[in-house]
């Protein structure tokens, strides 16, 4: 209450009325001032300095004490005060009251505790930082926005980083909050900036930090590398403290739902993106801030951005970390895709990175064991050969065309053995064909061509036939050469008669 304005209204000669509706201070107390200036010969000449007239007042109009309600537990103050003194707690207070007659309420016993103790309030240093030097980051319920894909509502976040200094902000809405969504969020906003804060205060949420420590706190495989790409440094908040990332809470998620969600009607995600980007710049960006007293973008523009760190040459690869098993079939199962690994790492778990062009495969101490296009569709098998089992391989690269390619390759014999297994019309033969291409790696190209050779010459093409020739090693004879100056031998004819065949038909000769 400041006592010179009344006693100046006084003087004015405003009634006790109208200081009552113009400084909302009872009637009574206006009176009992008015009393105590004229008493104090306040009401002409010049006022003494408001410090003066309130050390006056003090010493001659001593305020009355506000009447108080006498406390059920006062009767044991000292028992209190001594089980406070061991650490007691209220509640347990209570009850040794009780059980010595007391028959009053646990919230007379909090209360009088709290006469006994009253509370300092906690003072709250706030830290401004240089230009450049942080940024804060959050994630903000958004309510629900449309799905573009399928037009449906779905719920949605919005993920809100502010600069410390000149309190600019990017916003960035989302469907979920994954790390593959964390990671491109940040990735947009740094682009947005045109740089890069040299750290960022972070919530502890999983995306970002798999375990949350005061002391050493475990960085998510995936964030560690966007930190170490764009050359910030993460600066986790303590668990329940949000007061360390006041600018972003306040200034930053509130604001955003406040002002730019405020009444809107539901958008598409896509829309609503669009528009927040140009929410940013031309309304956020350019409101007067009410601590820094200053237009966000014009800070930015004209202070901040030339102290961002510059960004990397090279964009960033987006890289999920995954550990997974190596299954019997030689896959992991990685976003929905499978993607092979060398067979002696079949059972063992492996840490898979998939990047946006690339997924590479490591042991659990980081040896790249294998690296691949990113698959375009779910479902699809990303296999290189050299993983599968030496005596696998073949078989799973053969079809018909590869198959009389590489009979080919041995020679025309083999080629043309090939060919008629292929061409039957009635049993798929493409596996027996590719059993009899796999002797050429036990016997060699050379003898397989002298093999089918042979089994041609007898007219006997069968893959048995061949392999038997090989093992007795009847390929390495000559074949019998055809004499063609020498007649054909004559047609076989019977040696007995045709009578003696049909005696009893035609002359009653027996057969004998």
């Amino acid at each position: 209450m400041d006592i010179r304005e009344i006693i100046r209204r006084v003087r004015a000669g405003e009634s006790d009325r109208a200081i009552h509706r113009a400084l909302k201070i009872h009637r009574k107390t206006i009176r009992k001032y008015r009393e105590w200036a004229e008493e104090q010969d306040l009401l002409k000449d010049e006022l003494p300095a408001l410090e003066d007239l309130q050390q006056r007042l003090d010493a001659t109009l001593p305020e009355s004490p506000p009447p108080q309600n006498s406390s059920s537990v006062a009767a044991w103050r000292e028992l209190v005060v001594g089980w406070r003194e061991q650490g007691v707690e209220i509640a347990a207070i209570h009850q040794r009251l009780q059980e010595r007659g007391y028959t009053g309420s646990y919230s007379a016993v909090r209360r009088f505790v709290r006469q006994l103790e009253p509370r300092t309030p906690q003072a709250t240093v706030r830290i401004e930082r240089s230009p450049g030097e942080e940024a804060q980051v959050d994630f903000g319920y958004a309510g629900k926005l449309i799905d573009p894909q399928n037009g449906k509502a779905r719920q949605a976040w919005a993920f809100v980083i502010t600069l410390s200094w000149s309190r600019h902000q990017y916003v960035q809405f989302v469907f979920d909050q994954k790390v593959a969504t964390w990671l491109d969020c940040h990735r947009r906003a740094f682009e947005f900036f045109g740089g890069v804060p040299r750290r960022l205060v972070i919530d502890n949420l999983k995306a970002a930090i798999t375990r949350a420590s005061g002391d050493d706190p475990q960085v998510q495989q995936s964030y560690r590398e966007l930190a170490e790409h764009y050359g910030f440094l993460i600066a986790p908040c303590r668990v329940r403290t949000p007061q360390h990332k006041g600018k972003v809470e306040q200034g930053g998620v509130h604001y955003v739902k406040r002002n730019f969600l405020g009444g809107r009607e539901i958008s598409t995600l896509t829309q609503a993106n669009r528009d927040v980007r140009q929410w940013c710049l031309q309304t956020a960006g350019q409101r007067l801030h009410g601590t820094t007293r200053a237009r966000p973008i014009e800070r930015f523009e004209q202070v901040e951005q030339a102290s961002l760190l510059a960004l990397p040459a090279q964009s960033y690869d987006l890289g999920i970390w995954k550990q997974l098993k190596l299954h019997r079939d030689g896959y992991v199962v990685f976003e929905k895709s499978y993607y092979s690994a060398p067979f002696t790492h079949i059972g063992q778990q492996l840490r898979v990175r998939g990047g946006i062009n690339q997924v590479r495969i490591y042991t659990q101490d980081y040896q790249l064991i294998a690296t691949h296009d990113r698959a375009g569709q779910p479902g699809t098998r990303c296999t290189h050969p050299d993983h599968l089992p030496p005596e696998k391989r073949h078989g799973w690269q053969l079809t018909r065309e590869t198959a009389q390619t590489e009979a080919a390759q041995v020679g025309p014999a083999t080629l043309k053995v090939t060919e008629a297994l292929l061409a039957d019309t009635v049993i798929e033969r493409l596996h027996t064909a590719g059993r009899l291409l796999r002797l050429r790696q036990r016997f060699g190209d050379r003898r397989l061509e002298a093999a089918c050779q042979r089994a041609l010459h007898f007219d006997d093409p069968a893959y048995k036939t061949i392999k038997r020739i090989l093992e007795q090693s009847l390929d390495q004879q000559p074949l019998p050469a055809a004499d063609s100056s020498s007649p054909p031998p004559p047609a076989t004819r019977f040696v007995r008669q045709i009578g003696e065949l049909v005696g009893q038909v035609l002359g009653g000769l027996a057969w004998s």
